[in-house]
């Protein structure tokens, strides 16, 4: 692992850096906030998965994070969203939603995306093991939220391994790939054309297969252009209702995509974590 920068914020340490995965076969770069904290003390850590477009400095720059993981002696994690560099496939007409900047947390196993897209094993295998050595990280109280294509990512990586997260929340989460043209897209590419293979990316499919949480945290903006379209909410509803899955789900008046929006309840996401992540 290489230090790219390290900066002192409220009481604690930003960093950026950079390490060559083995799964991705790329270079790969992520950011950590790690509180002060007494030597030898570990602390609990929080993942953020971003969306669409975004690397780890969206909301490392935007997300206003700092001042609430140092109240609570929270270390935040923000990996990249999928891998880059040379010899990277990427979408055939460089569309926004489809290879760079948009791994949706998967393992691909469709050409030419299967050597390199391979975020899933990245998020729950390698970067946490890399955390775990290099960082003073308690793994055994870890956290996950994220935004979109992010949230998503938290969704279903924290369904498929409920022992490891003990807290789960998402802002403006893609629900149902399954069911939206922007998972349609990714999936299809990235996994191929057997829905049924799907499911294990699609936080609704995986409810209703059978996996669970003790309980979700979702906020999403009633103004959120991609609410009707992409995002859909009201399924990811129906579903937990249907399965007895505990779920608060905040309609936000007036807020949106963006990260006005995320970094405005991003505080109420950290109390969440922090009261479920106590030793």
């Amino acid at each position: 692992m290489e230090t790219v920068s390290t900066s002192r914020a409220f009481g604690g340490t930003q960093g950026v850096y950079k390490h060559v995965s083995t799964e991705t076969g790329t270079e790969m770069t992520f950011s950590v906030f790690v509180p002060d904290h007494a030597e030898g003390e570990t602390l609990p850590v929080v993942w953020y998965l971003s969306g669409l477009t975004c690397t780890h400095a969206n909301v490392t720059d935007k997300g206003e994070f700092r001042a609430h993981c140092a109240r609570h002696g929270l270390i935040f994690v923000a990996p990249d969203t999928s891998p880059r560099g040379e010899g990277v496939a990427d979408d055939a007409e460089g569309a926004y939603d489809f290879g760079l900047g948009a791994g949706f947390y998967v393992n691909a196993t469709q050409e030419p995306f299967a050597a390199h897209y391979r975020m899933r094993a990245y998020i729950e295998e390698e970067l946490p093991a890399l955390i775990g050595a290099e960082f003073p990280a308690d793994m055994s109280r870890q956290g996950i939220m994220g935004h979109s294509m992010g949230g998503h990512g938290a969704l279903t990586i924290g369904l498929r391994n409920a022992d490891r997260f003990k807290a789960v929340s998402a802002f403006a989460p893609i629900v149902s790939p399954l069911n939206c043209p922007w998972g349609e897209k990714a999936l299809s590419g990235y996994i191929g054309s057997d829905r049924e293979s799907w499911r294990e990316y699609d936080a609704c499919a995986l409810i209703e297969d059978g996996a669970r949480v003790a309980d979700l945290l979702v906020d999403q903006g009633d103004a959120d252009g991609f609410l009707e379209g992409q995002l859909k909410p009201e399924l990811l509803v129906k579903t937990c209702e249907a399965a007895g899955q505990a779920l608060t789900l905040r309609m936000q008046e007036g807020y949106d995509h963006s990260y006005y929006f995320i970094s405005t309840f991003m505080g109420d996401h950290l109390d969440w974590h922090a009261a479920r992540l106590k030793g």
